[in-house]
Parts: structure tokens; sequence; C-alpha cells
């Protein structure tokens, strides 16, 4: 609507909100039947995979962020460590790295996209290369867990 006090401009209300609702994932390790994530975030914008984590004082259990397409990342500028787990277009764990802290750059050509996940995550979860992991959507994911 156009507002006299705003110079004619258009404002926008608070009630006609266009936030977009924030697709969380479950990450499951198919191969060792362990849980990497349970509230990870899916990175797959330029500006969402550009951002990433710089934004975050630290990354609580069960959160991560699912950075797609993805073969590099950076920690500068960042505030706490943080695990990456590398994966082909296929999901299988193509290299791991524990506990990447702030000023370091990793990669691994042959990935196609990048789990990062809270410092410990990866261990804790028995997650090795070679491991076949599964995303699901947060939602399906309740969904089927309340039916079952």
């Amino acid at each position: 609507m156009r507002s006299p006090q705003a110079g004619g401009r258009l404002v926008t209300s608070p009630a006609h909100s266009c936030y977009k609702k924030i697709l969380k994932i479950v990450v499951r390790n198919r191969t060792r039947n362990t849980i990497l994530a349970d509230s990870a975030e899916l990175a797959d914008t330029s500006e969402k995979r550009r951002t990433g984590l710089l934004k975050h004082d630290r990354l609580d259990p069960g959160h991560g962020l699912w950075i797609i397409p993805c073969e590099s990342v950076h920690s500068f500028f960042m505030k706490f460590a943080i695990d990456l787990v590398y994966l082909d277009k296929n999901k299988k764990v193509r290299k791991v790295r524990h506990r990447m802290v702030p000023w370091r750059l990793s990669a691994c050509l042959t990935a196609h996209s990048i789990l990062e996940l809270p410092a410990g995550a990866v261990k804790a979860s028995g997650t090795e290369a070679g491991d076949q992991l599964e995303m699901v959507n947060q939602e399906s994911e309740d969904r089927s867990q309340k039916s079952g």
C-alpha cells in the first residue's frame, strides 16, 4: 500500500510478510545408522553459499549447513571450529575433516557438496570416507515418525 507518511512510497505491513520458511534437513549416515544432524539448513543459492556460517557465533549440536554445489570452503572470520564432510553427487562421503579451526582453507576436488557440522559431530557419528549419507526434509521425517 502507498503511505502518505512515507512520501507516497510503497510500504509493506508486517501482516503481509514474504519471508520464506527455512528448510530443515535431517542428515543420516545409512552405512552406520547414525544421525549427523537433525536440523541442518540448505545453502543452495549464491548468497547462502557466500554467507555460510560467517554470521554465527556457534553451531549448536544437531545443527549444520549443507552447501550445494561446493568443493571447497574457508573459515576466515569464523569464530569457532567445525567438522566438514565432503560428498559426491550420490551423497557418498569422499573426505572428512575434523575440527577445522578459523582462518583455514579446505577442499576436495571430487566433492559435489559439503556438510558443515559442529566440531566433534563427525567423530561421534563414526562417519568415514566411503559411508553413504541420506538427506531428508525434517517435516517429512517428523510425519513418518508420528505415523510409525
